[in-house]
């Protein structure tokens, strides 16, 4: 079944695309990944996007607006893909509402109607609401797909996102949760982003503002727990530093935050994806607080690091559509594991798969995906 996963992160600033034929054998679920896809938002619409964004307010002509346009930009991506038998669309997270550490709703924009009517097929979408019902966090969904990637790997192993938001999977016990910002605030600090970490690298840590961001209530909070830019916003560091030296420190605060947990779990093995993989003074900065863990990055299993997070979307809509849960409930704190999403049929009468029984216990990926549109 080939699955067209969608997703714009934490960043807003694009949509990641990612189109898996999937097929189960045995317990092994193997995804042939057929293309990888990137494509920025219209200068616009990121505009418009980010100015509703925590701090922000708007009214619900905005939401409205937004709701389409996005979805517009969505179906644009899926029209451009090559023809798939299903669309998993997570859309754009315009808020997160988490209450004294637990999520009371979160909100993705983005119409799946667009999409099924320029496509002609099925869409999967509002899938993190099915898990926050559950008394969920929503988040880390990811952990699903970490923890088939790390099934059988040898010593204690985690898996590391760094997008806007940084979150942690850890096989044993398999628990997954936000750790705080990844790439969120280097990028609030040098628009669009800090490319190959060069004013990061050309900076000087100012350890007492480092001091002050650690002393931040979430770092202590256990975990299942999740955040976003409703927290770390970009007026969130208000200090009269030279632009590098900021820099230089939100990236060793994403540094020190994620190589406490690593330290904290004892790993030996942290495999990472996301944009800030690509960054080498924050990869540098990690692997000098937390020595003892060998950092590896996801494109060593087969998942390439950029597009881990809309392959894990494919993977949900695959499950969806097979009538199989996608949450680990110990990595999001819901009560049970439950099937994400719903479903927008196409232009045909809405068929699916005979329900599978049993899940996946291990995944593989095969073959070179397409060149990035």
């Amino acid at each position: 079944m080939r699955v067209l996963g969608l997703i714009s992160g934490t960043s807003h600033d694009g949509i990641d695309s990612a189109l898996v034929d999937w097929s189960l054998d045995g317990g092994v679920l193997t995804g042939a990944l057929v293309e990888l896809g990137e494509r920025p938002y219209p200068p616009e619409l990121r505009a418009r996007i980010t100015a509703a964004l925590p701090p922000g307010r708007v009214d619900f002509g905005e939401v409205c607006a937004l709701d389409t346009l996005i979805g517009q930009a969505f179906a644009e991506v899926a029209a451009g893909a090559p023809a798939a038998d299903l669309v998993c669309s997570h859309g754009q997270t315009l808020f997160h509402w988490v209450e004294d550490g637990r999520v009371r709703g979160t909100l993705q924009l983005g119409q799946p109607a667009w999409i099924a009517e320029r496509t002609g097929v099925p869409v999967v979408s509002d899938v993190r609401a099915r898990d926050v019902a559950a008394g969920g966090q929503g988040a880390p969904l990811v952990s699903y797909l970490d923890l088939l990637l790390m099934a059988g790997l040898p010593g204690r192993t985690g898996a590391l996102n760094l997008g806007g938001i940084a979150n942690l999977t850890v096989r044993d016990p398999a628990i997954a949760y936000d750790t705080g910002p990844a790439c969120a605030l280097i990028d609030a600090a040098a628009p669009p982003y800090d490319r190959d970490g060069k004013l990061g690298a050309a900076g000087t840590v100012d350890e007492n503002l480092l001091r002050e961001l650690l002393a931040e209530p979430f770092y202590r909070l256990e975990p299942p727990k999740s955040t976003g830019k409703e927290l770390f916003t970009p007026g969130y560091v208000k200090a009269a530093l030279p632009q590098a030296d900021l820099v230089a420190t939100l990236t060793a605060l994403t540094a020190e935050t994620v190589a406490a947990e690593v330290r904290r779990h004892r790993l030996d093995t942290v495999i990472v994806s996301g944009g800030g993989a690509r960054n080498p003074t924050l990869m540098g900065m990690l692997r000098a607080r937390a020595s003892q863990a060998e950092f590896v990055t996801s494109d060593e299993l087969g998942v390439p690091a950029d597009g881990k997070e809309a392959i894990a979307f494919s993977l949900f809509g695959w499950l969806t559509a097979h009538g199989l849960p996608a949450t680990v409930p110990s990595c999001t704190g819901a009560t049970g594991a439950r099937v994400l999403g719903t479903i927008t049929p196409g232009s045909d009468p809405l068929t699916l798969p005979e329900p599978l029984a049993e899940a996946p216990v291990a995944i593989r990926f095969s073959g070179s995906p397409a060149p990035r549109r």
